[in-house]
């Protein structure tokens, strides 16, 4: 299908970049700290905020601009519920932890919001909620049963949207009913960014860019941190990378791979086009393998589509392509859209499909959020800051989540990528699509 481009598209940029104003002077790398945060994005900078409200001197220090790794790069959904099942958890984890993860995604949130109330962030957040569309009549069967889960399990609200209801959610008929969850939020990403990043200078807390730690040896009981603007002393580390981790973390390099995910923005469509297409004006997701999530513009006026365009990096204008073929064998009525922007950026996958907070050798971490780190990533980034901290503050269940290896990721780099890619655009894609047209 061939894609249309606006003259002035931007390919390789994200659409909520547009919002961010121009970038700070670059600040000095201080010689010593209490607490050195590795990684400014919102896990990193929510650490950064709760080290210093125990009492530690506290720098963070970021490979490149702060933020411009998947913080200001994703959808913009917020919620926090677990990524699997119950029956799943239980079965890694055991049931007390299963029941200790679904009890923390109401606090999560909450705890997310009052961070963007309480530090004044305008970061377009609106309660949204979010819908998850059941692809096959299975996958539907098992929302039922994941409502029941989240009802009997947590105090997250729930509710099952009947296949003969989703007219009012979304205009198409390709999905068998949907699982919504109404307190589920909307944000602009960058913005929400923009906002942590501001916080933490008014708090005098140094934030150092283009200052990747290219070594870290202990130093006594303290670390040294060697950067190409200098070395930092710290008493103790946060690591805070997830998808943009470095060779100078092989041990959790093995632990969390970079896993690609792309997306697009129409150019502006009329408001009824909006209105008929996605009349809940809901964050949405599909349960398809695919992944595909999308949602209205904070502004009304757009639609961003984003997912599984390829496992591997794939440049953006074929990338943008594959999205848009998705995008419109949903809503047809989008053929002929022109698109704005296609970007992607790197979510930190772990094998076991859930973060992780944790130490090794020191060196205290908040990763492996797997797609779910609007809210996971500054929740749990203040918990290991706590961690470190030795604040009771920091107990999470997710410290008993553990990033463990895996034999298909022996290297540095994700190469096992590559045939799961194929695999699952081969076989999965084309098994789901088959089951949802069989049952149509």
């Amino acid at each position: 299908m061939s894609v249309q481009w606006t003259p002035e598209a931007e390919r390789g940029t994200p659409y909520w970049w547009a919002a961010l104003d121009a970038p700070e002077p670059g600040q000095e790398l201080p010689d010593t700290c209490d607490l050195l945060v590795i990684g400014a994005g919102y896990a990193g900078l929510s650490a950064a905020l709760a080290a210093q409200e125990c009492g530690a001197r506290v720098v963070v220090v970021d490979a490149g601009e702060p933020g411009q790794g998947a913080s200001t790069r994703n959808g913009g959904m917020f919620g926090a519920h677990p990524r699997l099942g119950w029956s799943e958890l239980a079965r890694k984890f055991g049931a007390e932890v299963a029941d200790a993860l679904f009890a923390e995604a109401k606090p999560a949130l909450d705890w997310a919001k009052a961070l963007i109330a309480d530090n004044g962030i305008d970061c377009d957040l609106q309660q949204t909620g979010r819908i998850q569309l059941a692809w096959t009549p299975r996958h539907f069967a098992n929302q039922r049963r994941l409502a029941q889960t989240v009802a009997g399990k947590s105090e997250v609200e729930a509710r099952i949207v009947e296949r003969a209801d989703l007219g009012q959610e979304i205009a198409t008929g390709h999905y068998f009913g949907g699982l919504l969850f109404p307190e589920h939020c909307a944000i602009h990403p960058a913005k929400f960014h923009q906002g942590l990043l501001r916080a933490v200078r008014a708090r005098g807390i140094p934030v150092v860019s283009h200052a990747p730690v290219t070594a870290l040896e202990a130093a006594g009981t303290e670390h040294l941190a060697h950067t190409p603007k200098g070395r930092i002393c710290a008493a103790k580390v946060v690591l805070a990378t997830n998808g943009y981790t470095t060779k100078a973390f092989r041990w959790h390099m093995a632990r969390v791979f970079p896993l690609p995910s792309y997306l697009i923005a129409t150019e502006e469509l009329p408001a009824n086009l909006i209105g008929h297409i996605a009349p809940g004006r809901r964050m949405m997701v599909e349960t398809r393998a695919r992944h595909s999530y999308f949602r209205i513009s904070p502004d009304g006026k757009r639609v961003l589509f984003g997912g599984r365009a390829s496992m591997k990096v794939l440049d953006e204008v074929s990338a943008g392509a594959r999205l848009y073929e998705t995008m419109t064998g949903i809503w047809p009525e989008l053929r002929g859209t022109r698109l704005t922007h296609s970007w992607l950026g790197f979510t930190g996958y772990s094998f076991s499909h859930m973060p992780y907070v944790g130490h090794d050798r020191g060196v205290h971490y908040a990763m492996g959020f797997s797609g779910s780190g609007t809210v996971m990533a500054p929740w749990l980034g203040a918990k290991a800051a706590y961690q470190a901290m030795g604040d009771v503050r920091g107990q999470t269940a997710y410290s008993a989540t553990p990033l463990r290896p895996s034999w298909l990721h022996p290297a540095q780099k994700p190469h096992f990528l590559a045939a799961a890619d194929m695999w699952y655009r081969q076989v999965v894609d084309r098994k789901e699509n088959w089951q949802a047209r069989k049952e149509n």
